[in-house]
């Protein structure tokens, strides 16, 4: 009889089991080290410091309230999502919700489009947080050196990024078996982070700015007219608060997965729009009030100009030493949550070389092992894009914002038109405010898609300044939306049914049971899978 414990306990075996398949990961994260995870990878300090020039040219209110509503209206989303997650836990729920729901016309091309969106939407937001590590990480050593320092090049910073993401595979291959414990460490050194700056910087700088500055100024130094300038402010929260989605992707490695896993997204939420309304006014509290030369500091960075102001080059070197190392440790949780999507999409055999990609490794503890190193040598690809044109680079990157947001978007639509009388609710549930909050979200996310198209600088942009997110992401969609039609169609059917009589046999009697009776999709017996674990 073999010693070794089972992946999952029955009760999370059978709600896995109630959409279709089998436990295959091994459920390690409790809900706090599930909340964790997303919040290190919302990392919101670092965020903050990597997004702080979209929220300056609307001056403090745009700062200050600009995170208050965006945050506000990003918590209506977590809540919207906890719905349901908590009703339907799997690493793939956002395609899989988007197929659950849709219309029978809709659902494969949706679930398709949904599925590419949300893989190269945490695929361009793990390029992004490592590329934002490289440029910190240069600009650190820009400070020390002093005057004397040489802008880095292109390929300087790519070889930094190149490092970062090998370095990020590595520790999140071999430390795949205590990844759920390192979580909370890293959970603990970004709270630390937080206090630090929001203790140091008031005292530094000694003598800050009137509380009438921090919320009542406004300023307009875009070219847009000052109602949008302000709503460009909200790319701040916005892009810092979204890692909260990587629960759905830890979900088949959660225990107690229909609760941990909203908890996990709410919490992870709330925290990060509380704490980052308390950092957006200390920084506007302890900056320069000429915000133009905060946009054109020469470190190529607001957050470490405002410490190096407040602080002196001691200092500041000391704080932005400890931001890299929080955007270091955000990129190994992105890399974590960001390989379970690439898996589960290659489960459904959606991904090319799926039958590669789907199989899991029980000599590194029961994880994806093929996809963490598939995402890290695709990042690799994208990043030599900085290579040629850094601001096509950075549109590329930017599919964590608009690519998430789509597939964010899609499933919570498809239940609202035509998945109402389809959801079963789990153990947490908003009752008869579902519906709103979900029309809210719907709303907004589509606002957010938009506004993360813009250009930044004004209505005219140059080739030099054009946002070309939306080149990518209508490439992405539009590329997506072609396979399916011109091939994909011919095979993709959907989520696919792992679930076979060797894995029922796991759940308990009572559980068998109730599996037809509740199961949500037809859980007969399917053709062996194409693939195995390792």
């Amino acid at each position: 009889m073999s010693n070794t414990p089972p992946l999952a306990k029955p009760e999370d075996a059978f709600t896995l089991a109630k959409l279709g398949y089998q436990q295959e990961l091994r459920r390690n994260f409790s809900k706090y080290e599930i909340m964790s995870t997303a919040f290190t990878i919302i990392g919101l300090l670092p965020s903050i410091a990597s997004t702080l020039v979209f929220a300056i040219p609307a001056g403090p209110v745009g700062m200050v309230w600009g995170w208050f509503i965006a945050s506000s209206l990003t918590f209506i989303v977590s809540v919207a999502m906890a719905d349901l997650g908590s009703a339907m836990p799997t690493a793939g729920g956002l395609y899989w919700w988007t197929h659950y729901f849709s219309a029978p016309a809709w659902k494969n091309p949706l679930a398709f489009l949904v599925g590419y969106s949300n893989t190269l939407g945490v695929i361009g937001g793990f390029c992004s947080t490592d590329y934002g590590f490289a440029l910190m990480f240069l600009s650190v050593i820009q400070m020390a050196v002093g005057d004397n320092a040489k802008l880095p090049s292109n390929g300087i910073v790519y070889l930094v990024f190149l490092v970062c993401i090998l370095s990020h595979a590595t520790v999140v291959t071999f430390a795949s078996k205590i990844m759920a414990k390192l979580q909370v460490i890293f959970m603990i050194v970004n709270l630390l982070l937080i206090a630090v700056t929001i203790i140091v910087l008031p005292i530094g700088k000694k003598r800050t700015n009137s509380a009438e500055f921090v919320f009542t100024k406004s300023e307009n130094l875009s070219g847009w007219p000052p109602i949008w300038t302000f709503f460009l402010a909200w790319m701040c929260p916005i892009w810092s608060i979204g890692g909260f989605e990587a629960c759905v992707h830890l979900s088949e490695e959660a225990k107690n997965a229909t609760t941990a896993v909203p908890y996990g997204i709410m919490g992870s939420c709330g925290l990060s729009s509380i704490l980052g309304l308390v950092v957006m006014a200390v920084f506007a509290a302890c900056m320069p009030t000429d915000l133009n030369s905060l946009l054109n500091t020469p470190l190529g960075q607001p957050v470490a100009q405002i410490y190096l102001d407040a602080l002196g080059r001691h200092g500041a070197i000391v704080m932005m030493v400890l931001l890299c190392i929080a955007q270091w440790l955000m990129g190994v949780s992105v890399l974590v949550a960001g390989s379970r999507q690439s898996w589960a999409f290659s489960r459904d055999g959606a991904l090319p070389f799926s039958n590669y990609f789907s199989q899991i490794n029980k000599t590194f503890g029961y994880i994806p092992l093929r996809t963490v190193w598939g995402v890290s040598f695709i990042c690799l690809v994208f990043g030599l894009l900085s290579l040629i044109a850094p601001a096509s680079a950075a549109a590329l990157f930017s599919l964590g914002v608009a690519g998430n947001h789509l597939a964010w978007f899609m499933p919570i639509f498809a239940r609202v038109v035509w998945g109402r009388d389809k959801f079963v609710p789990g153990p947490f549930y908003t009752g008869v405010w579902s519906i709103p909050i979900a029309v809210i979200t719907c709303v907004f996310l589509l606002f957010s898609i938009v506004t993360a198209m813009m250009p930044a600088s004004g209505p005219h942009p140059t080739a030099k300044n054009m946002n070309y997110t939306v080149v990518i992401n209508c490439a992405v969609w539009g590329g997506a939306l072609a396979y399916y039609y011109i091939d994909a169609r011919k095979w993709f059917t959907g989520p696919k049914v792992t679930l076979d009589s060797a894995s029922r046999s796991l759940l308990t009697v009572e559980d068998q049971e109730k599996i037809g009776k509740e199961a949500l999709v037809d859980i007969r017996d399917p053709e062996p899978p194409a693939y195995s674990a390792t």
